[in-house]
């Protein structure tokens, strides 16, 4: 790809980079060098002319330019790119070499080097979500990068997250390379199998930052009454019912997902427990009304942040739904809470459950921190990749 411009920062608006954050906002930047179309290559320099690197230029976003790389002699090409790939999954081989499972994030985005990729491996598919200019640039050599990887038979993208609209981009899906992805097609996860809606499904069809939770569920699961919430295909509801959960009730707005939860049930040979279609806030207060209680709650809501300007409206749905949750627990039940939300810090999460905690009149204890897994790896100077928080309490 062709150098396309320069551009260069304000005074004094270097100093992340010299950190190494990958991000250069548009309020960072004095003037852009030349005429960049969406996604080209451009050199940042400082304000006093100083190389700083290459990033891929984006002026449809607030993120004016992702930076490929901090060294100004290094200039991105189809090696550099097919390149980070290759080695981002090859840092996942001992996890899917463990006999644990057979899938796993391949590609997150800024923290493996290839901002705007995420790339999920379920057994031999591969399903990749292309969400900036940058990487919508080198689709092609990204599905070619993928589609080599040792066993991969299919690469299928889902870039129809809408963070696609803030770079100018439509939504687009389809298969990439090979056939397209099996109906059948599951997660394995420690003898456990999930379904795993490729083509349909929120985000790439399953939540594999959960994978720590999900081991979690297992410990806590035994002889409770377990309500899950939130539980789209109802991999935390399949988990309760095999380790021995006295009863299992799983709450989700979406039919095919509950419909999805109860094939997950049937593949792992257990009965998943009563499935309930309905809005979660309605269901939680009707439960409420009807003094039902549990000795484990599941909480997951969807990313109810997604700037900061959502925050303060987002604290308070979070709040709410904790709220109810602990007031369905019996006495000695525990909570399982988590926030996806990246604006939402994990100090501002806890703050939200200890006021829920308090206006339920319940006294709770922290005793487990949840966290995504180590193939959704954060980079010390880039702590936006650290999205996921959980808590586990025991309450009172």
């Amino acid at each position: 790809m062709r150098v396309a411009g320069t551009l260069r920062l304000q005074p004094g608006r270097d100093r992340s980079l010299q950190r190494r954050h990958p991000w250069v906002f548009s309020g960072a930047v004095d003037r852009v060098d030349g005429d960049p179309a969406p996604g080209a290559n451009v050199l940042v320099r400082a304000h006093d002319g100083t190389e700083l690197g290459w990033a891929a230029y984006s002026p449809e976003s607030q993120i004016w330019a992702r930076m490929w790389t901090f060294d100004p002699t290094e200039r991105p090409d189809a090696a550099l790119v097919a390149g980070r790939v290759a080695a981002a999954a090859g840092r996942r081989d001992a996890l899917l070499g463990s006999g644990d499972t057979d899938s796993a994030r391949l590609v997150f985005s800024e923290a493996d080097g290839v901002p705007g990729l995420v790339a999920d491996r379920y057994g031999d598919t591969v399903v990749c979500q292309l969400t900036t200019a940058g990487a919508e640039a080198w689709s092609e050599v990204l599905a070619d990068a993928l589609a080599a990887l040792p066993g991969v038979r299919c690469v299928h993208e889902r870039s129809d997250a809408d963070v696609r609209s803030r770079e100018g981009l439509a939504p687009r899906t389809g298969t990439l390379r090979g056939p397209a992805p099996s109906p059948d097609l599951v997660a394995h996860e420690r003898g456990f199998r999930f379904v795993v809606d490729a083509e349909g499904g929120h985000k790439t069809g399953f939540y594999l930052d959960q994978r720590d939770s999900r081991r979690a569920v297992e410990y806590w699961a035994a002889d409770r009454r377990v309500l899950n919430v939130f539980s789209y295909t109802g991999a935390f509801s399949v988990i309760a019912a095999a380790r021995g959960a006295h009863s299992v009730l799983s709450i989700d707005s979406s039919g095919p997902a509950l419909e999805a939860a109860r094939r997950s049930g049937a593949l792992n040979s257990v009965d998943v427990g009563d499935l309930m279609e309905a809005d979660t806030f309605t269901a939680l207060r009707g439960l409420r009304d009807r003094a039902r209680q549990f000795d484990l709650v599941l909480l997951d809501p969807p990313k109810l942040a997604a700037n900061d300007r959502q925050v303060d409206k987002a604290s308070r749905a979070y709040k709410d739904l904790n709220l109810l949750a602990l007031k369905l627990l019996a006495p000695g039940g525990a909570l399982m809470t988590w926030s996806c939300s990246g604006a939402v810090s994990a100090d501002l999460f806890q703050k939200i459950v200890a006021g829920a905690a308090v206006d339920a009149g319940r006294t709770a204890r922290i005793v487990d921190r949840l966290h995504q897994p180590g193939d959704h790896p954060v980079p010390l100077a880039f702590p936006e990749a650290e999205y996921l928080k959980g808590l586990v309490l025991e309450v009172e």
